[in-house]
Parts: structure tokens; sequence; C-alpha cells
């Protein structure tokens, strides 16, 4: 057997070395089932998983599933012409995504064909959709902020650059909102935006388009869409697709923003892909090897060192939850992927505080590393003033006689959170959080109502703006509150105090 492959590659070396004879060697199979996209082939013996195979009438599918005698592949255009018995053929080529500058700004599928009116993507550069996560010796630690310009979050659970931080609740709770301010508040921030949208419907996608466009957002920012009328196979490729892209201008040396939305129904495409391929069905009928699909994912998102480029990729994946379950299978596997979540709660929203960020069971594990000085110096204070509120307005709810120290730690605790509310599509940048934060930490608005607090923001930050440009400037330059900041800080808050009468 080995003399007669050693024969066979010694005559291909002779003809191969003549001119006008070309030899090209592939892998051959045959289609033996068709569902919904999915295909099964045999004869395909030394195929691998990712490599592109291309049928008798043009289409070009996806390795994914690899047996002993056959493999399952996912179509990557219209699987109606696919049938039983047609020959497939081996490229040889392993799946991957033209990737370049000209895609800042654009809609496009998880293939990067055009979905706008635009140009079709064209780049000599190609990146595989799947590539394995960059080793620990080439990343640092994350220590950069991300600013998403909301108070909540900025001041309590910190995002870093290169940091995967989850987004989760149910439905309805203003998830898509957080990570888009996110990507408005980047504005200037020197950092490129990819919004992957999975089994999104349309309508919702366009409306979230358009608000960027309005917010001058989609001059950094890369839309990958595959919607609920796509195929389910571009469903499950959009977030490695989305993923691909952010690496090329991670490798650039430029620091990435990448949203996930989202992963549950990447999760339910996959589970339905894998039900196709007869794999055996677990927990809530996903496969065993549902959380490999979002550890190998999330894991690209890191902070590579000054050796290897400096970029980054800052993941915010969205998970949406059931009646707040949080302990489900898809959410418990993806808050253990992640470093920390901002958990959105129901009953916060319908009451009105939004965000709904649920302080308690929102958590950072980069924690205070990846915040400015200026933002530890106020958040301190107003992590445990939210704290003492959170234990003793739970007690106080059974308790008629409180006493003054309780009650003034109830107060202070109400004006922080009322100061932590903050409209949609409304970033502040960080001068103008850390002003509000310090002017509430401090004491200054335990004597207003709940009303004239939200009164008292929209004067002191409109004053500040106007007069004060020069103070919001050092401190965003600076990033540390220094003494004489904050005495000019004092004046503008004594300035705009509204009066106790009204």
């Amino acid at each position: 057997m080995k003399q007669l492959d050693q024969y066979i590659e010694q005559i291909e070396k002779e003809l191969k070395s003549r001119k006008g004879i070309h030899i090209e060697s592939r892998e051959i199979g045959y289609v033996t089932e068709v569902k919904d996209g999915v295909v099964t082939l045999s004869g395909l013996d030394n195929i691998g998983y990712g490599d592109l195979i291309e049928f008798e009438n043009g289409e070009k599918a996806m390795i994914i599933d690899l047996l002993e005698d056959e493999a399952g592949a996912i179509v990557l255009g219209d699987y109606l012409g696919i049938t039983a018995g047609q020959k497939a053929k081996g490229t040889g080529i392993t799946l991957s995504i033209p990737v370049s500058e000209d895609l800042l700004g654009r809609v496009v599928d998880p293939l990067s064909r055009s979905l706008d009116d635009g140009a079709s993507i064209k780049s000599k550069t190609y990146y595989q959709i799947e590539r394995q996560a960059s080793g620990i010796v080439k990343r640092q630690s994350v220590s950069q902020p991300v600013q998403t310009g909301i108070k909540a979050v900025d001041a309590l659970i910190p995002i870093g650059r290169g940091q995967r931080e989850l987004i989760i609740g149910d439905r309805g709770t203003g998830k898509t909102t957080i990570a888009i301010d996110t990507i408005i508040n980047q504005k200037g921030q020197d950092m490129i935006c990819v919004y992957c949208a999975i089994g999104q419907k349309n309508s919702k996608v366009a409306t979230t388009i358009e608000l960027l466009k309005k917010k001058g957002a989609m001059d950094y920012t890369v839309v990958v869409n595959a919607s609920a009328s796509d195929p389910v196979t571009l469903q499950y490729l959009a977030p490695y697709s989305a993923t691909a892209i952010a690496e090329y201008f991670m490798d650039r040396g430029k620091d990435v923003l990448i949203v996930y939305d989202d992963l549950s129904k990447h999760a339910w495409a996959y589970r339905q892909v894998s039900l196709i391929l007869r794999r055996p069905a677990g927990r809530e009928a996903y496969p065993g090897d549902v959380f490999y699909l979002h550890s190998r994912l999330l894991e690209r998102s890191c902070r590579m060192n000054e050796k290897y480029g400096g970029g980054s990729i800052t993941g915010l994946p969205i998970i949406e939850t059931l009646e707040n379950d949080v302990s489900a299978y898809i959410p418990t596997n993806v808050i253990s992927i992640t470093d920390g979540q901002i958990f959105l709660e129901t009953d916060l929203f319908n009451s009105g505080v939004r965000p709904a960020v649920n302080v308690g069971l929102s958590v950072s594990r980069v924690g205070s590393a990846a915040q400015t000085k200026a933002m530890k110096q106020v958040a301190g204070k107003l992590k445990l003033d939210l704290a003492q509120y959170r234990e003793l307005s739970a007690f106080s709810q059974f308790e008629s006689d409180l006493d003054e120290q309780t009650k003034k730690q109830l107060n202070r605790g109400a004006k922080m959170t009322q100061i932590l509310k903050q409209k949609q599509s409304n970033p502040y940048n960080l001068a103008e959080e850390v002003a509000i934060i310090w002017a509430g930490s401090n004491g200054y608005l335990d004597d207003l109502t709940l009303d004239q607090v939200t009164e008292f923001e929209q004067g002191y930050l409109s004053d500040l703006r106007t007069r004060a440009k020069g103070l919001l400037a050092e401190i965003n330059k600076e990033k540390i509150i220094s003494e004489k900041v904050e005495k000019e800080l004092g004046k503008f808050v004594k300035d705009n105090m509204p009066d106790k009468d009204s």
C-alpha cells in the first residue's frame, strides 16, 4: 500500500512538471438527505470541520458534523435545489468572509453580502469565521474603561476594553437599549462597533439602524443581520462572522465593541440544526456541546498586549430570560463564561426605574480596574449608599417606627436611585456622570423631593454645559476630581438648587 502511494505521488509530480497539464485533487461525495437547510453527505472521507463544499447547482455548504461514515453540512444559500443523490465536491478551503475598512457604516449578512443599498463588499483579505481564540501569552489584563454613558453601569458595573459583560433580563426590559446607548456613546472614543442581530424582526433591526444613523454612530459601526426570516443556518453563523469582522479591526490595533443580540436565539438555532442532524438531545433538548457553542465564541473577546498590536474586543452578549429565571440552562452557561452580568429586572422596569439595573444581582468581575480615578472617587460612596438602602428598604416595610439614622440612609438611597435613572438614547460623558453622582454622594440632594432631584439634574447639567465647558473638559481629560474641581462643582450645585417650597 505504501509503495502504491509513493508510485501515485511520483506520477503526479511527473505530470505536474509537464506544461499544459493541470491536476486538481478534490474530495467527492454524494447527498444522502436534505432537511431545512441541513444536508447529510457520504463519501467525503478526508473533509474537515468548517470546510466548504460545493454542489452541482453551484450552492455551497459548510461542514459542521463529522461521523464515521457520513458528514453533516449547513447550506449557505437556497437548499431547495439540492436533492438526494447530487454530487458534492470539497473545495479545499475553510469558510471565510471578506473583511476590510469598507465594512464600516454597512449592513451585511453573515457571509459579508450587502443588505443595504451600497456596493458589494470586496476585499483581498479573508478571515475564517471560526478561529481559535488568542492564547494567554498574547493577552494583557483589562484596565481601560469602555464608557457606556449610562450612569448606573459606569459607576457600579464598570466595563473594560477586552471584557465580556453579559446583559440579561426578561423580554422588554431594555437590554438592547443599554447596548445601543453604549454604541452611541462611542462617538469620538476611538472604538469600532459591531452590532450582530440574531433572529430579530427586520423592522426592529431597521429601527435600530435608523437610530444609529440619526446619532451619527453608523460611521464607526458594522451591522451583521441574520433576521428571523433568514434560514436558521445563517442565524447560527451570524455571531461567528461578526467576531471575525471584529478580529480584523483588533488585529490592526483597534478597540472593538461587539454586541450579540441575542445569544438565546443563537442557541435555539443551534438546537434546531443539531436535532436535524440527530444529535442526542440533553437538557431542554439542547445538544451536549451547547456550552462550547458560546464559550468558543466569547473567548475570542480579549485585550491583546502591545507586542501583538494592543487591540481589543469587548463583548456584550445579550440573553433573554423567562420570568427572571437566571438559573435556566443557557443563562447559567453564559454567566459562567462572561466576566460579569448586568441584570435587568421586570419589576424595576415597571416601577419606572430605567435602566432597570438590579444592583444586587449585577456584577463586574473586572471591577474598578476598568474605572477612571474620577469615577472611583464618587462610585465608592454610591455603592455603600445603595447597598444600605437595599438592606433597609426591605426591613422598613415591616417597621413603622424608624430611628433618625435609618431614615437618613433610606432618604439618601432613594435620592441616589433617582439620579441613576436615565432617558433612552441619552448617554452622558464621563464629566457629566461624575458631576451628578458627586452632588448626590455629598448629600446636596438629601433635602429635595424626588421630583426636585430630576429638576435639579436637568438644570445643573444644562448650566455646566453652558457656563463650565472648561471644567467638564478638564474632568474628561484629567479623569480626576481635584479640590479645585470640587469647589467649582459646589458653586454650580448651590446655584441650581430649587426652592425648597416649590
